[in-house]
C-alpha cells in the first residue's frame, strides 16, 4: 500500500501542469485561470467551442468573450476599442467588455483597472397565493387603503429565459393592448440590437413582438420559465382565476446570455427604458449562482445593484433552493485538519455532468490548505493529491490522479487575497466518473473560519444546486444546510426572498399548509449578515406557461386567445416567490411613486407578518424567513402613508436632519412645541432621549419613524429612517 502510494504521488508531480505566475492583480486567480485556459488552445475553432463553457458571443460575424469590471480615473476606453473591443459603461465606475478571440492576450495587459473578471454563467432557479399575501385586498381597497392598486404606472423588469410575448396575461384588463413596452433578446443575431448595445435584437413595439412570438431558443431550449416568473408579478390571469400581484404593471423582458455582463447590459437598457417612460422600475431576477461574486456582498453585481437602488431601482432575487441538501462546511480551525465525503451528481442524470466543484472562502490574512483523497468502499486509500495552500497556490493546476484503473481529473485556482474583498479562496473542481470510489475533501489550518460549498459542474455552464457532503469512516464531518444564498442574492440592497408553502383554510375552518419550503436555501450571509429578507409562496404556484414551450407540464386551465389556447400550470421555486414580491413591490411604488428604492424595502420587511409557521423572528430577521411572510396590505397601507406625511412635510416649517440618521437627530423648530412624539410603523411609541435640538437615535432599530410635534393646536408629522 505504502509503495503504491509512493509511485502516485510521483506520477503527480509529472502531470501537474503549471502555468505562468501572474504578477497583476486585478484579476482573481480564478479568472485567470480561466483566461489562460482559453489563449492556450491552439486555434479559434477550439475557442469557440469552449462556448458551452464560457460567455463566447457572436457580435457582427466575430466572437467575444465577455467580461466585467471596474475603473479607476484613468481608465481610457479609447485604447480598447481601438483595439475592436466592445466597452459599454453603467454605473459607478463599472463596465462590461467584450473582447475578440484572438485578442484575449488584452485582457491580461490592461492597466487602470480595479477590477476585471470572467462573466459568469448563471442558471435559473398564483390562484391562493396572492390572498395569502393579501394583494386581493389591496386590490379591493379593503383596510386604510383610499383606493384600490394594480401597480400602475410602474414596470416590472424581468430578466429570464422563455418568454412568450403574445400570452394574453401580458395584456390589459380588456385584452386590446399589451403592456409589454418592449423585449430584448440576447441570443437572436438577427438585430436591429438596441442602441448603444451591438448584439441581440430588440423588439420595441407591438408589430415586432407579435411577429417574434417569443425569444429563439437558447441554452435552456424554448422555455417557459420568463413567462411563468413574469406572470405571478403582473398577469392579468386572462380571464381565469390566475392574476398575478401587480396586474397592472407593464413590462420589460430581457432573454439574457447566461452571464454576468449580459445582465449588467440588461439593468442599464431597462434602466434607460424606465427614463424614457418616466416610470418606477422593479426588476425580477428568479436565478443565481455560488461560483460567481463573492456571496459576501462585494461583488461586481451587488455593487452595480446598490448604484441602481441610488438611482431608484428595486430588485429583487430569489435566494435559491438549495435548502434541502448538506452542500456547506463551515470549520473555525485550531491547527486541526477535518476531512468529509464530496458527494457527485449521477452523470446519467444530465449530459453535461461534468463534476463537482468546491469552492472555499476563509478569513482575511489566515490562510488554508485543501486536498482530495480516493478511498475504497471499504475506506482504504488509493490516491490523493498534494496539499494545495491559498497562500503559495499562484499558478493554475490541471491534473489527474490514478486510482488503480480510474482516473480522477481535478483543477485548482486560489488566491492569497481577492481582489474584491480580501479573503483567501480557493475553487477545487474533481471529476469521477466511478460511483463506488470515495472522493474526500480534506483541509487544513492553522486559524481562521473557513466556508465551503459542494455544487454540481455542467461542461456547458456551472450549474447551481448544491451536492451534499457526508460523513465516511469515524472522524470525518458532514455538511449543513446554512450559508446558502447565492448571488446575487446576498447583495446588500437586493430583497432576497425565501419560498413557503402557500396557506388557506378548510372547509372546516383548519389552516392548511404556510410552512418553510424544503427547498428554500437558509441564510445567513456567510459573513453574519443576514438572509433572505423576506418570505412569499413558491410551492406549487400557478401561473400562465409559454405556449411556444417545448417542456412538459401538466396543464390546470386554459385560455383561447387570437385562435390560440395559452396553459397554465404549478411550479415550485424560490423562482416563483421572488415574483411575488416584486409584485408587491410594484404596488406600492403605485401607491407612493416617490419612494425611494431602500425605503421600499424598509417597508416591505417591517411590514412582513408572523405566524404560527415562522413563530416570534428576530428584529434582525431569521436565516429561514427573513423578517416574515410578505403582506401586501400592510405594505401599502404604510406606503400611503408616508405619501400623505411626505406631501405634509413639504409645506413643513419644521426641518429634521439628517435623513436618514446613524447616531443623532438634529431638529430646527421655529415656533413652540407643546409636545413631541415618536412611533414605528406598527404605531407604537418609542421613548425620546432629547437634549436641547438633538435627539439620541442610537437605540432605535433600523427601520422607519415618524417623529410628530404638536404647536398651536397643529400635529407635524415627519417621516425618517433610522439605518
Amino acid at each position: 500500500m505504502n509503495y503504491l502510494h509512493h509511485a502516485i504521488l510521483s506520477s503527480i508531480l509529472i502531470f501537474i501542469v503549471p502555468i505562468h505566475t501572474f504578477s497583476q492583480n486585478y484579476m482573481s486567480a480564478n479568472d485567470l485561470s480561466d483566461l489562460e485556459q482559453i489563449i492556450s488552445l491552439d486555434s479559434e475553432e477550439e475557442m469557440i467551442s469552449m462556448r458551452k463553457k464560457f460567455p463566447i458571443q457572436i457580435i457582427n460575424g466575430r466572437n467575444y468573450l465577455s467580461f466585467i469590471g471596474k475603473t479607476n480615473p484613468d481608465f481610457d476606453i479609447n485604447k480598447l476599442e481601438k483595439q475592436g473591443c466592445i466597452v459599454h459603461s453603467t454605473v459607478n465606475k463599472l463596465f462590461t467588455l467584450k473582447v475578440p478571440l484572438e485578442k484575449l492576450q488584452i485582457a491580461k495587459e490592461l492597466e487602470d483597472l480595479n477590477f476585471l473578471s470572467i462573466s459568469k454563467k448563471m442558471n435559473c432557479a398564483l390562484d391562493k397565493a396572492v390572498s395569502d399575501v393579501r394583494a386581493d385586498s389591496v386590490h379591493m381597497g379593503l383596510g386604510d387603503l383610499p383606493q384600490g392598486y394594480y401597480g400602475d404606472n410602474v414596470i416590472v423588469g424581468v430578466t429570464d429565459w422563455g418568454f412568450d410575448y403574445t400570452s394574453p396575461v401580458f395584456y390589459d384588463t380588456a385584452l386590446q393592448q399589451t403592456r409589454i413596452i418592449a423585449a430584448w433578446d440576447q441570443y437572436k443575431l438577427s438585430g436591429p440590437s438596441p442602441q448603444n448595445f451591438p448584439y441581440g435584437t430588440e423588439y420595441s413595439d407591438v408589430n415586432s413582438l407579435l411577429q417574434a412570438g417569443s425569444d429563439t431558443s437558447n441554452i435552456y431550449s424554448y422555455s417557459t420559465h420568463g413567462t411563468h416568473v413574469a406572470s405571478i408579478a403582473g398577469g392579468t390571469g386572462a380571464g381565469t382565476e390566475f392574476s398575478g400581484i401587480a396586474p397592472g404593471v407593464n413590462f420589460l423582458f430581457v432573454t439574457f446570455l447566461v452571464d454576468e455582463g449580459a445582465v449588467l447590459d440588461a439593468w442599464e437598457w431597462m434602466y434607460q427604458k424606465s427614463l424614457e417612460e418616466g416610470k418606477r422600475l422593479v426588476v425580477n431576477m428568479s436565478w443565481g449562482l455560488y461560483h460567481a461574486g463573492t456571496l459576501d456582498g462585494n461583488s461586481v453585481l451587488s455593487t452595480a445593484i446598490s448604484a441602481y437602488t441610488d438611482l431608484g431601482v428595486v430588485f429583487v432575487n430569489s435566494g435559491g433552493n438549495n435548502g434541502d441538501v448538506n452542500f456547506h462546511i463551515k470549520h473555525q480551525y485550531n491547527s486541526d485538519t477535518i476531512e468529509s465525503r464530496i458527494n457527485f451528481y449521477s452523470y446519467s442524470s444530465h449530459q453535461y455532468m461534468w463534476g463537482q466543484s468546491i469552492h472555499a472562502w476563509g478569513e482575511v490574512g489566515k490562510s488554508f490548505s485543501n486536498q482530495i483523497q480516493i478511498k475504497n468502499v471499504a475506506g482504504d486509500i488509493l490516491t490523493e493529491s498534494p496539499y494545495y495552500n491559498t497562500l503559495t497556490t499562484n499558478q493554475y493546476i490541471d491534473t489527474f490522479i490514478v486510482a488503480i484503473a480510474d482516473t480522477i481529473w481535478y483543477n485548482i485556482s486560489a488566491d492569497g487575497a481577492h481582489p474584491l474583498n480580501g479573503r483567501p479562496q480557493m475553487r477545487f473542481r474533481v471529476k469521477c466518473t466511478n460511483p463506488s470510489l470515495r472522493v474526500m475533501l480534506k483541509s487544513t489550518a492553522t486559524e481562521g473560519l473557513v466556508h465551503y460549498w459542494n455544487v454540481t459542474e455542467l461542461s456547458n455552464d456551472v450549474g447551481n444546486w448544491g451536492m451534499p457532503f457526508t460523513t465516511f469512516q469515524t472522524g470525518s464531518i458532514g455538511g449543513d444546510n446554512e450559508n446558502g444564498i447565492s448571488e446575487p442574492s446576498c447583495a446588500d440592497d437586493v430583497v432576497s426572498v425565501a419560498a413557503y408553502a402557500t396557506g388557506w383554510t378548510s372547509p372546516g375552518g383548519n389552516p392548511i399548509g404556510g410552512g418553510i419550503a424544503s427547498f428554500s436555501s437558509r441564510g445567513p450571509r456567510f459573513d453574519g449578515e443576514m438572509k433572505p429578507d423576506i418570505a412569499a409562496p413558491g410551492v406549487a404556484i400557478a401561473a400562465a406557461l409559454s405556449s411556444f414551450t417545448d417542456g412538459q407540464y401538466t396543464s390546470i386551465g386554459s385560455v383561447e386567445f387570437n385562435n390560440k389556447i395559452y396553459r397554465f400550470a404549478r411550479l415550485s421555486g424560490t423562482s416563483m416567490a421572488a415574483p411575488m414580491v416584486t409584485g408587491v413591490a410594484a404596488l406600492i411604488l403605485d401607491a407612493h411613486p416617490n419612494i425611494s428604492a431602500s425605503t421600499v424595502k424598509d417597508v416591505l420587511l417591517q411590514t412582513a407578518r408572523e405566524d404560527n409557521k415562522t413563530g416570534i423572528l428576530p428584529v434582525n430577521g431569521d436565516p429561514t424567513w427573513g423578517h416574515g411572510k410578505v403582506n401586501a396590505l400592510a405594505a401599502v397601507e404604510q406606503a400611503v402613508l408616508l405619501n400623505q406625511v411626505q406631501n405634509l412635510q413639504e409645506s413643513n416649517e419644521i426641518l429634521i436632519y439628517p435623513n436618514p440618521v446613524q447616531d443623532e437627530l438634529f431638529i430646527d423648530i421655529p415656533m413652540e412645541v407643546s409636545s413631541i412624539t415618536l412611533r414605528d410603523l406598527s404605531g407604537k411609541t418609542h421613548q425620546i432621549e432629547r437634549n436641547g435640538n438633538h435627539v439620541d437615535c442610537n437605540q432605535l432599530q433600523p427601520g422607519i419613524y415618524f417623529i410628530s410635534f404638536q404647536s398651536n393646536h397643529r400635529n407635524h408629522v415627519i417621516p425618517f429612517i433610522k439605518k
